[in-house]
C-alpha cells in the first residue's frame, strides 16, 4: 500500500459550552465544509456528561446531509487508487471523556476528539486517541491534533497486503495463526530457521508486486533471512518436486516422506484438526511452548503456528529440526498473520497496532454478531407488534434475529434503542445488524450507506428520509415518535414491530404474480406456512386468502439455525465462527432467491441458472448448476418459505446492487464455465451419484486448478466449519480407479501451495493416508514405466478392478 495515502484525513475536537451547548473547537487539518453542529452533536451524545468515557462511530459522504466539501482535496490521484471504486466514504472515530472539577459552572469537562479515516477498521485507532485526548485535557491547543496527525499519517502501511476477496474469505474462515503466511513456498521459507528449511521446486503462486503498488503480496516488504544460509542447508532431507508428468501436478510424495515429518502431510499428526477449526487459541507464548514440547508426544497440539504441522511446507533436517523455537521462527508465530502488525509513535510512546487484512467494506468498527445474537436471544427477547410476512417467515415463531434479518434486506426502517447505555454500546449493535444483513460482510452491500450507528435529534429529519435507515439512539423519544417499521431495545431485550407496518409496506396477498413450482402453486408473497402449508392450492376467486401468521414450526429451517448458532455462542466458539455460519446463510438464501426467480420469470441474473446433471447418448455430460435441493419437496418448502422476503428483497437497491456484483464476479473469477459451490454441495449431501457425474465433478475441477488465484477459489468453498477437503476426500474412496486418480492430481496440485498443504493437513488420519498410498503408487507407477520405457498399454499398466486397485490396497507401500 502506497505510502503516500494519508491514514488519518481530519482530527476534530467538540467540547461543551454550558451556555452554547456543544460546539465543533478545532478541525484540522482544515475545516471539513459541512455542518459544524451536526458533527458537534455526534461527537458529544446524549448524557455525555453522566459516563466518564464514551465512543461513537459516525460517518461522512454517506448522504448529502453530512458531505463534506474541503477546500483542500484529500489526497493526490495515488491515494484515491486504494480505496475502493466508487466508495468515498469517511469513518470516524471517536473518544468522549468527562472530568469532574468542581470549579466549573456544571461540576464536569466535557471533550471530544475523534479521527477521521478512509479505513473501516476504526477500533485500530482506540488507544492513540486515549492518549491524545489526554494530552489535549492537558493542552488543549491544535498543536495536539497536529502531533496526532501527523503520527497516525507516519504510521507505515507499505508492506501491507490487500489480499483478494477469496484470500480474504480463507483467511477469515480459520484462527491458524500462520494463515497465508506465504503465498508462495519461497515466501514461505522467509519464516524458518535456516537450519530447518527445506527447499522446494513450485509452480509459482501469486506473483509478488512492488511494495509501493496498492496491491502489494504478503512478504513483499519482508526481509529474506537465511537466504544464504539455506542455500547450503536447504538440501538436508529435503525432496525435490519434479512433475513426473511435466505437465501439470508436482509428482507425489514418497511413503517415506509422508510417515513421519514429510514436507506436506504428515500421517501421524492431528493437530491440522486443531488449528482449522474455529476453537478458541490459546496465547501466542502458552502456544509457542507447547507446541515445541508437543514434538515428543502425539497429544493434541496447540493451534499457534509454530507446531510443526503448521510448517508443512518443509521438512525436517536432522534432529536440529526440532529446535522449532529459533528466533525467526518464534517471531513469526507470536504474530498473528489475520492481522498487519505495525506501530504508531505518539508523543515518545510507541503504540502497537494489528491492522485486520480480512475486512470488507461493510464490516466497520468492532460490532459483533456475537453480542447481537445474545442480546436478542431468543428466551430473553419480548416480541410485539403485528406479524408480517416480510419479517415473519416462520409466523409467530420466527426467531428475533431473523426478525432482524428480514427487516435489514427488505429495506424497514430500524432503530436500536439504548436509554441509559453507552452510546457505544448502541453503536456496535448498528454496526452488528450491518454484518449481519451482509452475511458478515462478504455477500450484500448497501447496509453502511443506511446506516446511523449513532443518530440525534438535531438532524432527525434528515436521516429519517433516507430509505430503510438503521439508526442507533440512546433518547427515548424515538420510540414514542413511531416512524420506524421495527425498534430493538438494547436496555430491555425488546423487537417490536411498528403497528403501522401494514400501511407502510403493504402485503401482496392477491393472487397475482403467482410462482409456478413442479410440485403445486405458489403465491408470491403469501405462502409462508408451516411445511404441511408449504405447497398449497390457490383459493378462488373471491374467497380470503389464510393468513401466515397461523403456521409456524419450531423446527423450521430458521429456528434450527439460530439455535446453531446460540449452541456455538454457549459453547465459547469465536466470532469468526458465527461470521462464517452468517455467511453461509446469506449466500443460501440469494441462491434460493436466484431459484425463486427462475420459477416465476424464467430465468434469473444474480446466479447460474437452474440445471441437472445430463448425460445423453451422442453429447458430451453437462455438469449441474443453481441452488442444489435434497428432493423436490424440499424446494417447494424453501421457496414457499423464502418468498415474501425474496419479492420484498427484490424491490431494493441492496438486490441491484448484487445483480452488478454478480456480473463483476462471472466475469473475473478465476475458475471459470462451472458452477463450483453447486458441485461441492453435490458431494456434500447427494444421495446418490452416478459414477459419470462423480467422474466429471473431479475431472472439471481438477483441470481448472492451475493458478494459485484458482487453488484459493476452490479453498474459500470449503472452509473449516464444513469440515475442509472433506467433501473432495470421498473422491479417494471411490469405486472407480479414475476418480481415485483424478482425486490425487487434485491433491497433488493443492500441495503445489503453502496453503494447500495448510488444509490437507486439516485432513483426518485416515483420510490423509489413503491419499499417501495413492499418490505414492501413482508416481512409482509412472517411475517404473519411464525406466523401463514400457508403452501405455501393456498389461503392467492395465487397471485392475476397481475394488482391488493397487492404490486402494496401498500398493507400493
Amino acid at each position: 500500500m502506497s505510502q503516500d495515502v494519508q491514514h488519518c484525513s481530519f482530527v476534530l475536537v467538540a467540547d461543551f459550552d454550558i451556555d452554547r451547548g456543544a460546539q465543533l473547537a478545532y478541525q484540522f487539518p482544515q475545516p471539513l465544509g459541512t455542518d459544524e453542529g451536526l458533527l458537534a452533536n455526534l461527537m458529544l451524545p446524549d448524557g455525555a456528561e453522566r459516563q466518564p468515557i464514551d465512543w461513537t462511530v459516525f460517518f461522512l459522504n454517506q448522504t448529502p446531509f453530512n458531505t463534506i466539501q474541503p477546500v483542500l482535496a484529500l489526497d493526490n490521484d495515488e491515494g484515491r487508487s486504494t480505496v475502493e471504486e466508487g466508495n468515498d466514504m469517511l469513518y470516524g472515530i471517536n473518544l468522549v471523556r468527562t472530568k469532574l472539577d468542581k470549579t466549573v459552572r456544571r461540576g464536569a469537562i466535557v471533550k471530544a476528539m475523534a479521527i477521521v479515516t478512509r479505513y473501516p477498521f476504526v477500533q485500530i485507532f482506540k488507544p492513540v486517541l486515549l492518549l491524545a485526548l489526554d494530552d489535549y485535557f492537558m493542552n488543549p491547543s491544535q498543536d495536539c491534533l497536529a502531533r496526532l496527525f501527523d503520527a497516525v499519517n507516519a504510521m507505515d502501511f507499505s508492506n501491507m497486503p490487500v489480499l483478494t476477496r477469496y484470500e480474504k474469505l480463507i483467511m477469515r474462515n480459520t484462527e491458524r495463526q500462520d494463515i497465508m503466511i506465504g503465498r508462495t513456498f519461497d515466501e514461505y521459507a522467509a519464516y524458518p530457521d535456516p537450519g530447518t528449511a527445506t527447499q522446494h521446486t513450485m509452480r509459482p503462486g501469486h506473483r509478488s508486486t512492488n511494495s509501493g503498488d496498492s496491491r502489494v503480496s504478503f512478504e513483499d516488504g519482508l526481509q529474506m533471512r537465511g537466504k544464504k544460509e539455506r542455500d547450503g542447508i536447504a538440501r538436508n532431507g529435503g525432496e525435490s518436486y519434479k512433475s513426473a508428468s511435466a505437465i501439470r501436478s508436482p509428482t507425489s510424495p514418497s511413503e517415506a516422506s509422508f510417515s513421519l515429518d514429510g514436507s506436506a502431510v504428515w500421517v501421524g499428526d492431528e493437530s491440522g484438526l486443531d488449528q482449522m477449526g474455529f476453537v478458541a487459541t490459546a496465547s501466542a507464548a502458552s502456544a509457542s511452548s507447547s507446541s515445541v514440547s508437543s514434538l515428543a508426544g502425539r497429544g493434541r497440539r496447540s493451534t499457534d503456528a509454530s507446531s510443526s504441522s503448521s510448517h508443512g511446507a518443509y521438512g525436517r533436517g536432522g534432529e536440529g529440526a526440532q529446535s522449532l523455537a529459533g528466533a525467526s521462527v518464534a517471531s513469526a508465530a507470536l504474530k498473528d498473520s489475520h492481522f498487519y502488525h505495525t506501530a504508531i509513535n505518539y508523543n515518545e510512546h510507541l503504540l502497537p497496532v494489528k491492522v485486520p487484512l480480512s475486512t470488507f467494506p461493510e464490516e466497520v468498527g468492532e460490532g459483533s454478531l456475537t453480542m447481537l445474537c445474545t442480546t436478542f436471544s431468543p428466551a430473553i427477547t419480548t416480541m410485539s407488534g403485528p406479524l408480517h410476512p416480510h419479517l415473519h417467515t416462520n409466523g409467530a415463531l420466527t426467531p428475533p434475529v431473523i426478525v432482524l434479518f428480514n427487516a435489514l434486506i427488505t429495506g424497514k426502517r430500524i432503530i436500536f434503542l439504548g436509554h441509559h447505555k453507552l452510546a457505544e454500546n448502541v453503536s456496535n449493535h448498528v454496526l452488528a445488524a450491518c454484518a449481519l444483513g451482509s452475511g458478515g460482510g462478504v455477500v450484500l452491500r448497501g447496509f453502511i450507506k443506511r446506516a446511523f450507528p449513532y443518530a440525534t435529534l438535531i438532524n432527525r429529519e434528515e436521516w429519517e428520509n433516507v430509505p430503510g435507515y438503521i439508526a442507533g439512539v440512546t433518547n427515548p423519544i424515538f420510540e414514542t415518535a413511531g416512524s420506524w417499521d421495527l425498534l430493538c431495545d438494547i436496555g430491555t431485550n425488546r423487537m417490536v414491530v411498528s403497528k403501522d407496518i401494514h400501511l407502510n409496506h403493504p402485503a401482496s396477498w392477491s393472487n397475482s404474480n403467482p410462482l409456478m413450482v413442479r410440485t403445486g402453486t405458489l403465491k408470491a408473497e403469501g405462502s409462508i406456512g408451516s411445511e404441511e402449508d408449504a405447497v398449497r392450492v390457490q383459493p378462488k376467486e373471491g374467497t380470503s386468502v389464510q393468513k401466515p401468521e397461523l403456521a409456524g414450526r419450531p423446527d423450521s429451517a430458521d429456528n434450527v439455525f439460530i439455535e446453531d448458532i446460540l449452541g456455538a455462542i454457549a459453547s465459547h466458539y469465536s466470532e469468526a465462527h458465527v461470521r462464517a455460519k452468517f455467511t453461509e446463510y446469506v449466500m443460501r438464501f440469494v441462491r434460493i432467491a436466484a431459484r425463486y426467480e427462475e420459477d416465476l420469470l424464467g430465468s434469473t441474473s444474480i446466479a447460474w441458472p437452474t440445471a441437472p446433471y445430463t448425460e445423453r447418448p451422442g453429447e458430451k455430460p453437462r455438469l449441474g448448476s443453481g441452488a442444489y435441493f435434497v428432493d423436490e419437496a424440499t424446494c417447494a418448502r424453501d421457496l414457499a418459505v423464502n418468498a415474501s422476503r425474496i419479492e420484498a428483497w427484490r424491490r431494493t437497491e441492496c438486490y441491484k446492487l448484487f445483480q452488478a456484483d454478480w456480473k463483476h464476479v462471472v466475469a473475473t473469477n478465476p475458475i471459470q464455465g462451472f458452477d463450483l459451490p453447486h458441485q461441492l454441495s453435490r458431494l456434500r449431501f447427494a444421495k446418490s451419484m452416478s459414477d459419470g457425474e462423480a467422474e466429471l465433478i473431479f475431472r472439471t475441477i481438477s483441470e481448472n486448478l492451475h493458478s494459485y488465484d484458482q487453488v484459493t477459489e476452490l479453498l474459500a468453498w470449503l472452509p473449516p466449519h464444513l469440515h475442509g477437503l472433506q467433501p473432495l476426500s470421498f473422491g479417494l474412496f471411490h469405486q472407480h480407479e479414475t476418480v481415485r486418480e483424478l482425486t490425487v492430481d487434485l491433491f497433488n496440485e493443492l500441495r503445489a501451495h503453502p496453503i494447500g498443504v495448510q488444509f490437507l493437513q486439516a485432513l483426518n488420519h485416515f483420510q490423509r493416508y489413503a491419499y499417501v498410498r495413492q499418490a505414492h503408487t501413482k508416481e512409482q507407477r509412472l517411475r517404473d514405466a519411464n525406466s523401463l520405457s514400457i508403452p501405455p498399454h501393456t498389461a503392467f499398466m492395465a487397471r485392475t478392478p476397481s475394488n482391488r486397485s493397487e492404490s486402494s490396497l496401498g500398493g507400493g507401500g
